[in-house]
């Protein structure tokens, strides 16, 4: 059976001895074996972006531009051959897959304007004769740990930024989605990418934590659950390591009674359901006002998950399986859970027929009259679960929203422009949707959540992400005229004097 195996310095490296079995969650059978790099394997690839790094920080930007609009071209090319890979050990539909990279190829467009991000700024005559300006420079070796929900994307938003920005790059993908990030490695490599500029080692935890610990890393970001998040950015903190960690999240959205409930249903179905609600920006609460609009929205959500049509890969379906299952197994928990604490159970996604085929597949669940302190309300149940809570007023709406401790992303449907300004205001969220329910930013803007969605004070890509892959250094520069008569001065300069 065929061992995925890592990218070292511009090479395929087959190094190690471990490997894991990598599942097609359609048929849950082993398609393939992926390598699981040890302390060798990270020192080499560590090692290998270390010495890359002199001559790369040193190119100019337009140079790596030009490298990232080759790179951007050939993802374009290759997008289907990538999206096969991320439907076979991911799961997700085809078109989703296709949605997915596009996105990310959107980071790497972001990062073609370079020159432009890394411009500095410079002022004349701060005093007499002298000049003052600043530069962004690169931070050094960075490293990556990305999730299995976005094999493509997540790691696109960290990568390619920061290679832009004269840094070098070691990625450490989900075990259970790795081809894509070989395919994607090899491209760049193909556009002419120096060698050891960006190293992918295959593995599992173990692998991140002995990454992460390497005192060659200058700067991390991670995705993943909050526990880890929150545990990876106090650990590589302590060690002086420049750190950002995206954690889970809850995400609500708010239905006001003028909502245009029909739009407000089709669009919370995608945020939904989509990719089998393992997304971190997926709609998993939708917190009705009023008991007519929490009725409508109960009796419309009812039929629409009821008919999602679920399948592995075809591009007509609405939703693939569950990634895996341990990942199955604890939806069916919290399901399980809910029905047990009080919440009324409208569509069980176990009755579905797919349910019966070989693989993870779970029908589309829905849950009604869920309050917080109900499991399946305070806990992330990264599957295709939707938990529908009822408030009589848009402040306890507010309330509840708020009162999570997630603050990922939050949306609120309505026509009233004053309600969502408000809205928009108030909730505790960093990222909101106004009649949108999925408002992941576009690349010039920057994402990430609030309260234990993130730690750290920069967010993924965007000016956040330039911000977070260079240093700061500003310069001030006196240049004397001939005839300048010098002597010693005791006081604080100051620019006034």
């Amino acid at each position: 059976m065929a061992a995925i195996p890592h990218f070292i310095n511009g090479e395929i490296s087959e190094q190690g001895n471990n490997t894991i079995p990598v599942i097609n969650p359609a048929t849950g059978e082993t398609v393939s074996e992926v390598m699981v790099a040890d302390q060798s394997v990270v020192d080499a690839a560590v090692m290998s972006a270390k010495s890359a790094l002199p001559t790369w920080r040193n190119k100019e930007p337009a140079k790596r531009a030009a490298i990232l609009r080759e790179y951007h071209s050939l993802l374009q090319k290759n997008s289907d051959d990538i999206c096969a890979l991320i439907t076979e050990e991911h799961g997700k539909t085809l078109v989703d897959a296709k949605g997915e990279l596009q996105r990310g190829i959107e980071n790497v467009e972001y990062a073609t304007g370079i020159a432009e991000h890394l411009k500095g700024e410079h002022s004349r005559s701060v005093g007499p004769d002298i000049d003052s300006w600043s530069e962004l420079a690169p931070v050094g070796v960075c490293a990556g740990i990305t999730p299995f929900n976005f094999p493509a994307m997540v790691p696109m938003w960290m990568y390619p930024l920061a290679i832009a920005c004269g840094n070098t790059f070691v990625l450490k993908p989900s075990e259970k989605v790795p081809s894509a990030a070989i395919k994607i490695a090899a491209l760049f490599k193909e556009a002419g990418l120096p060698d050891g500029v960006l190293n992918v080692v295959q593995g599992d935890g173990t692998t991140s934590k002995l990454l992460l610990g390497h005192d060659e890393i200058k700067a991390a970001s991670f995705v993943g659950s909050t526990p880890v998040a929150r545990s990876i950015y106090s650990n590589a903190s302590e060690r002086g390591k420049r750190v950002q960690a995206l954690g889970g999240a809850k995400n609500h959205a708010v239905i006001l009674p003028d909502a245009d409930l029909e739009a407000a249903s089709n669009a919370i179905m995608g945020a939904a359901y989509g990719s089998c609600g393992q997304r971190c920006m997926a709609l998993s609460v939708v917190v009705s006002v009023g008991e007519d609009t929490a009725d409508k929205m109960a009796k419309i959500l009812s039929e629409k998950v009821a008919s999602l049509k679920i399948g592995p890969g075809d591009q007509n379906l609405d939703m693939g399986p569950v990634n895996s299952a341990p990942q199955l197994e604890k939806i069916l928990d919290l399901i399980d859970q809910g029905e047990k604490q009080g919440a009324t159970l409208l569509v069980d996604g176990r009755q579905h027929p797919s349910y019966q085929s070989p693989g993870y597949f779970l029908g589309g669940t829905l849950f009604d009259h869920v309050k917080p302190g109900m499991s399946v309300y305070d806990e992330e149940i990264f599957g295709p679960v939707l938990c529908l809570v009822r408030a009589e007023t848009a402040a306890e709406a507010m309330e509840i929203v708020n009162g999570s401790q997630y603050g990922n992303g939050s949306c609120i449907f309505t026509r009233d422009g004053y309600s969502a300004r408000q809205y928009a205001d108030e909730v505790e969220a960093g990222m909101v949707g106004i009649n949108v329910p999925l408002p992941v930013p576009v690349a010039n803007h920057s994402f990430g959540g609030w309260k234990d969605s993130r730690f750290g004070d920069l967010a993924a890509y965007g000016p956040d992400g330039v911000a977070f892959y260079t240093r700061r250094k500003t310069i001030t520069e006196r240049w004397l005229s001939p005839n300048a008569n010098s002597k010693m001065d005791f006081a604080f300069p100051g620019s006034s004097k």
